[in-house]
């Protein structure tokens, strides 16, 4: 008898504890390098605060920003090892992953911001956030932080005013290739030490969009920014792939519309700070501001377009054809 009570007792024990575990909550780790009042940083904290009042008991969100988990160089093999379950990386940074999502890199290769978000809704460009799901890397959505501008010790109005110069890059061939062709030399340096790097001298330029330059204080180290829009910075969200298939699918659904609606917003917000950003550097008076003329744009374009068709083989025709086709020219 008392064997028989001791016995319930257990398995009533024992079903109260998996029920207790049963109810912890999923927890996404959110990592990312940049400030928290940039488009990426917000974005993060609005997916943390979504999650928080939509899935609250079920799913937990914790994010760092400005490199405080992981920096640039180690994120990617930290989610891949399950150390980390959300991250938001430059598209720059796939490179071993897959080749196709280069694209994005080409300079001049879209006309516009409007041009980069209509390719991103086509088929082509949806595929290519499952491109690398065989490497426990699995895309979730686009977002975008802006065209690039240049920025350096001296006025870039035409090409042949960046040779000898070094600018500091993300690691990407196309984007080491974009300065080798106008005679520049490039430096792979991580995103949190491009400040340092720019105001030691050990690179002289850089290229990024409004809101980083503003929230990096960039425009204290550069003494002329060119208004160059050659090329977006893109970021993709991407989780492991094994943990967010293993997500209970009705939590993943409700995860996956939150993302929809944050990476809306997370666009639109980028639009408005870029905008923002570059009024606040114009009326800092730090770097002085360079407006190409169109004369000055296609020469810019002309040196740079035959990358197009150095990468074509690994990023495929089919996908630089697609890039092309939603331009307005």
């Amino acid at each position: 008898m008392l064997k028989s009570v001791f016995t319930a007792v257990l398995a009533t024990t024992l079903a109260f504890a998996s029920t207790a575990n049963a109810r912890e909550p999923i927890v996404i780790k959110f990592s990312h390098v940049v400030a928290d009042d940039t488009p990426k940083g917000r974005g993060a904290l609005m997916f943390q605060k979504l999650v928080d009042e939509r899935l609250g008991g079920q799913v937990k969100v914790e994010v760092y920003p400005n490199s405080t988990l992981f920096g640039d160089a180690d994120e990617l093999e930290a989610l891949r090892a399950g150390k980390v379950q959300l991250l938001a990386p430059s598209l720059s940074k796939f490179d071993q992953y897959t080749k196709q999502l280069q694209v994005f890199d080409l300079p001049f290769l879209f006309d516009d911001l409007e041009a980069v978000k209509r390719f991103q809704k086509r088929e082509k460009s949806r595929e290519l956030l499952r491109s690398m799901a065989k490497h426990d890397i699995y895309g979730l959505a686009y977002w975008n932080n802006g065209m690039k501008q240049l920025s350096a010790t001296r006025a870039l109005h035409v090409p042949t005013d960046a040779q000898g110069l070094a600018f500091r890059i993300q690691p990407s061939p196309v984007i080491e290739a974009q300065f080798g062709a106008i005679g520049a030399t490039s430096k792979k340096i991580a995103f949190g030490d491009m400040y340092q790097a720019l105001q030691n001298g050990s690179v002289q330029g850089a290229e990024n969009p409004w809101s980083n330059l503003a929230s990096q204080r960039l425009d204290t180290v550069q003494s002329f920014i060119t208004e160059s829009n050659h090329g977006s910075l893109n970021y993709m969200l991407i989780s492991n792939t094994k943990f967010w298939t293993s997500i209970p699918y009705q939590v993943r659904v409700q995860l996956e519309s939150i993302i929809e609606e944050v990476s809306f917003a997370v666009n639109q917000e980028a639009e408005a700070l870029n905008q923002k950003s570059r009024e606040q550097i114009a009326a800092g008076g730090h770097s002085k501001l360079v407006t190409l003329t169109e004369a000055e744009r296609e020469a810019w374009r002309a040196a740079m377009r035959p990358l197009w068709k150095t990468f074509e083989a690994d990023i495929g025709a089919d996908v630089i054809r697609a890039a092309q086709i939603v331009n307005r020219r």
